[in-house]
């Protein structure tokens, strides 16, 4: 059976009472024993000196063993005179017929050291009564009677003895059961101390707010005030610590980079929520290995590769899902405590190999449409260095050829800078209120010659009159100028071009509407990318730079709208702009449908 600490306490508190009982005993009976035997050996030695006086003052003819017994009643006492050379003349204790069979008693240490020094004392059991006897011997000067010894039987001293010891028993049983109620009253006062110091540090394990509220001056309080103290360590460290475990996390889950982590078994122990929307995971993660949870064979290649060799590894895999995704993994082995594992992260570099891919085919278009006309100026050049100056006509077809191919190289220059401006934001605009009846007036002013040179009518679509639009206007007239001149490029004699405008859900629309050949529906995704034409051919034969549309789609994104186009062969194209209606909760004007052509008349 296991003793508590109330037990233990109680069994080592009655351990040490009894042992120091038991010490203290032996102690007491043993100098009990001993004073009392020094008490009758005084008592012995004064009476012995009294009778030796008196054998001196006697005859030397007395009869000696009858003195000896007169001598022993008196003294209460054995009394015993022995001759110089040992004889015992008279003896209390022995009858006169035994008295010449008694030893002789040269050679007992009381005697010896009687006649050396003129006392002598010891104990013994006696030959002669068989029982312990206390002997005191004194020397007598002048007389036959050489030693006078008295002796006592020490029975009455283990008597008083074994009496006393018996008394200290009693008491000791007495003081055994005193001390065992005060210590079973102390014990249980200090393991209930240790009970509630237990139970609170049982209670600490859930919650660190709870104190042992014990507040006393000994070693129970300080326990309790340590504990306390420790309690209060732990509970500023776990705060500290889930402070930094809640920055840690929200720094991960804010990160646009995907964290995986993976334990020395391989097995993912944390992922933010990047890593989930890349590889489209909607289960739990944690807990699986990386090929289980994503499902990706070079991903798990590049986290097996990081384990084995324990040096960082960089690659870049595709994650397969709804949206496809090119993703950058960079490896490294991470220790914690001595465990190996293995940090991934994971960057979306989907758009930027995107823009990678946009700017080398942008530069191989550069490339592309730079070479045609400077092909063709080094080509009429040459030719008129070859001798083509002197003829008058050649050399006039020479030069506008030069004159025609340098413009196209301008136009191309101008919006490639105009294009990179819009795109490296750079574009100084300032709004102003513009009315939009005013600025389709102004457009179609501006191209009417042109249209009438390529036997396009112009015509001004419905509009309301008090339409206002807040913009740029320098950029609005470029978004307007690049569509307008499309439109008239493209279309083919005879064919309309209709500007328009209305105000509708809080935004201003302005649409350029032609009855031109239409464009497939295989080429509206990419129409406004830079240098996509529809017809090459023909792009190249009417100076397009295949630059305008992207120009129309990136100032138009700058003044806060977007831009969109409709078209069906054979019957035309309509691009739409649409801008924020800065004036929303006006309410416009009717709107009244105005016909103006330019170039050639209305045709109905």
């Amino acid at each position: 059976m296991k003793l508590g600490i109330r037990g233990r306490l109680f069994a080592l508190s009655l351990g040490v009472i009894a042992i120091a009982v038991t010490v203290l005993n032996a102690y007491v009976s043993s100098e009990l024993r001993t004073a009392i035997e020094d008490r009758m050996t005084e008592d012995l030695e004064v009476r012995a000196r009294l009778i030796a006086r008196q054998v001196e003052a006697t005859p030397a003819n007395v009869e000696w063993q009858s003195f000896a017994e007169e001598i022993g009643r008196r003294a209460l006492a054995r009394a015993t005179l022995v001759a110089a050379d040992g004889r015992v003349l008279g003896d209390s204790e022995v009858g006169a017929s035994e008295i010449a069979n008694v030893e002789n008693h040269a050679s007992r240490p009381e005697i010896i050291e009687a006649l050396k020094t003129g006392r002598g004392a010891a104990t013994r059991t006696s030959a002669t009564v068989h029982h312990d006897l206390l002997y005191v011997a004194v020397r007598v000067d002048s007389s036959p009677v050489r030693i006078v010894r008295l002796a006592r039987s020490l029975g009455p001293v283990e008597t008083a003895v074994t009496r006393a010891h018996h008394l200290m028993w009693v008491g000791t049983m007495f003081a055994l059961a005193v001390a065992a109620i005060l210590s079973s009253v102390g014990s249980h006062l200090v393991s209930q101390s240790i009970r509630t110091l237990r139970t609170t540090a049982v209670a600490m394990l859930d919650d660190l707010s709870v104190r042992t509220r014990v507040r006393t001056d000994d070693e129970v309080g300080a326990l309790a005030e340590a504990l306390d103290s420790l309690a209060d360590s732990l509970h500023r460290t776990v705060q500290h610590l889930g402070s930094e475990r809640d920055r840690l996390a929200g720094i991960l889950e804010t990160m646009a980079e995907g964290v995986l982590l993976t334990d020395p078994n391989g097995r993912i122990v944390q992922a933010n929520s990047s890593l989930r929307s890349m590889v489209g995971a909607s289960g739990q993660l944690v807990g699986k290995e990386p090929i289980e949870a994503i499902r990706n064979d070079e991903l798990a290649e590049i986290i097996g590769a990081v384990t084995k060799k324990q040096r960082p590894v960089t690659g870049e895999v595709d994650l397969i899902g709804i949206v496809p995704r090119r993703v950058l993994v960079r490896a490294a082995p991470l220790t914690v405590r001595g465990n190996h594992g293995v940090v991934a992260v994971l960057s979306d570099v989907t758009e930027l190999r995107r823009l990678e891919s946009l700017r080398r085919d942008f530069v191989a278009n550069v490339s592309h449409e730079l070479r045609t006309p400077i092909a063709a100026i080094r080509a009429a050049a040459e030719t008129l260095e070859g001798g083509a100056v002197d003829d008058r006509v050649a050399a006039r077809d020479f030069v506008g050829m030069i004159a025609r191919h340098g413009e196209r190289l301008h136009h191309l220059v101008e919006d490639l800078l105009e294009l990179s401006r819009i795109e490296a934001q750079k574009l100084d605009l300032k709004p102003t209120h513009i009315e939009v009846p005013e600025l389709l007036d102004h457009m179609i002013g501006l191209y009417a010659l042109s249209a009438s040179r390529h036997g396009i009518r112009l015509i001004a679509g419905s509009c309301p009159r008090s339409l206002v639009v807040t913009a740029d206007r320098r950029a609005l007239e470029q978004i307007l100028s690049n569509l307008v001149d499309n439109a008239i490029k493209y279309a083919s004699t005879g064919a309309s071009v209709t500007l328009a405008a209305t105000a509708m859900d809080r935004e201003i629309v302005i649409s350029v509407a032609d009855t031109g050949p239409g464009i497939a529906a295989k080429h509206l995704p990419r129409l406004f990318e830079r240098f996509y034409r529809v017809d090459r051919g023909r792009s190249r034969d009417v100076g397009g730079t295949g630059l305008g549309l992207s120009i129309v789609k990136h100032l138009t994104e700058a003044l806060g709208g977007h831009v969109m186009v409709e078209s069906w062969p054979g019957v035309g194209s309509t691009f739409t702009v649409y801008l924020p209606d800065k004036s929303a909760g006006q309410v416009p004007a009717p709107q009244e449908p105005r016909t103006e052509d330019a170039g050639l008349p209305h045709q109905p």
